[in-house]
């Protein structure tokens, strides 16, 4: 071998030792950050997350990857408020069995909430809480500690939408709490409420269903029409008042309280609604011919997709506030039709399925405050807080 061939041999040789050198730093990067121990400096994956629900409490890093609206679904836009945000360990997951979602107390809503601060999608996060079931998932509850990734720094506070009332102090009283302590505590936070007549429905259906895009009209709830305020009346293409859960089904009629609650009283087409009459909710049956969308038989009733979980979250509400307590009725959701005069309305494992499958809208948030700032003074609890339902009936 020649001197200029031993030159270049020793050459390669000493071009693959840098190579080397400079890669094993980078593996040893690598598996690092592919485990933790939980602690702050050495925080869990999410893939770690996912695998110890053990309501320990641990530290969780991850990208955030949009905001769950429940067991399945997750949205990346048009975020309906400050309480959530699903974790991942690639900031491009979409597979919800690769998330870990987590609840955002009120004191992190501001900086860390994607409503207030919808850029946060893709950043890396750590956040320290208990790994514990949230929307009956993978989850990361109570957190005391978030912290963004990039520079150490959260992102400046936002001050809400003054049109939108701060529910943390209403809802003080449930926070931290699950099942029957749950319902007794929101039962008790939405219980004393202004009641209104039913002659004053009229005018208040007005203002809380007005058609978004055109203020002269009321959106319909099951044929979706949007028709004239004042058209109101008994008459086929009428609209009129809509009690969700059935007044006969515990025979309170249009009674102030439960007869004349707006939680769940809706306008709807006259001759629509007298076909729906006491139906209980469930699936199938035959189109309705003036309500495309909507289904029914001889005992229970399938709202369109589109309202579905309106429906629903508004039964949920109507359980929870009527108690049996103060003389007033005891209305129970159970999982049957045919529920007659009894105060019981069904169908509780189909309306379970509605809220996951039509998450809460902005048309239903806007009816939420109208109800609340302008006439009863409560609120629906399952719209401020969808993930309650599951703590609740599941």
């Amino acid at each position: 071998m020649s001197n200029n061939q031993k030159r270049t041999l020793l050459t390669v040789i000493l071009l693959l030792a840098s190579v080397l050198l400079f890669i094993q730093p980078a593996q040893t990067i690598l598996v690092n950050a592919t485990s933790g121990n939980g602690s702050w400096s050495s925080p869990y994956t999410v893939a770690q997350a996912n695998s110890n629900q053990n309501n320990s409490t641990k530290t969780v890093e991850g990208y955030i990857v949009g905001q769950p609206v429940s067991t399945t679904s997750v949205i990346r836009s048009n975020f309906p408020n400050d309480y959530a945000f699903a974790l991942a360990d690639s900031p491009s997951s979409t597979n919800t069995n690769e998330m870990v979602y987590v609840q955002i107390p009120s004191s992190f809503r501001t900086s860390f909430g994607l409503k207030s601060n919808p850029s946060l999608l893709g950043e890396k996060v750590k956040v320290t809480g208990t790994l514990t079931d949230y929307f009956a998932h993978a989850g990361l509850k109570s957190g005391s500690a978030f912290e963004l990734q990039n520079d150490g720094t959260a992102p400046p506070e936002t001050e809400p939408a003054p049109e939108n009332p701060d529910t943390d102090d209403y809802y003080n009283a449930a926070y931290g709490k699950t099942g029957e302590q749950l319902r007794s505590a929101l039962h008790n936070i939405i219980d004393d409420h202004t009641e209104i007549s039913y002659s004053n429905v009229w005018e208040a259906l007005r203002e809380t269903d007005e058609d978004p895009n055109n203020s002269n009209n009321v959106i319909l709830l099951y044929t979706g029409r949007s028709q004239g305020k004042n058209t109101n009346g008994g008459n086929a293409d009428d609209w009129n008042r809509e009690h969700v859960w059935a007044k006969s089904h515990g025979d309170f009629g249009t009674s102030m309280g439960a007869g004349t609650d707006l939680h769940h009283l809706r306008p709807t087409d006259a001759s629509v609604n007298s076909t729906r009459s006491n139906l209980d909710f469930d699936e199938g049956g035959r189109e309705h011919t003036e309500a495309s969308g909507n289904y029914y038989d001889s005992d229970s009733w399938e709202p369109r997709d589109e309202v579905k979980g309106d429906v629903a979250r508004m039964l949920f509400y109507m359980d929870v506030r009527y108690e049996g307590d103060s003389g007033e009725l005891d209305l129970e959701l159970n999982d049957r039709v045919s529920n007659g005069s009894a105060p019981y309305h069904g169908k509780l494992s189909v309306l379970l399925q509605w809220h996951e499958e039509d998450p809460v809208d902005d048309f239903e948030r806007r009816r939420n405050d109208v109800i609340y700032n302008d006439y009863q003074h409560n609120r629906n609890p399952f719209i401020d807080h969808p993930e309650w339902v599951t703590e609740i009936w599941e």
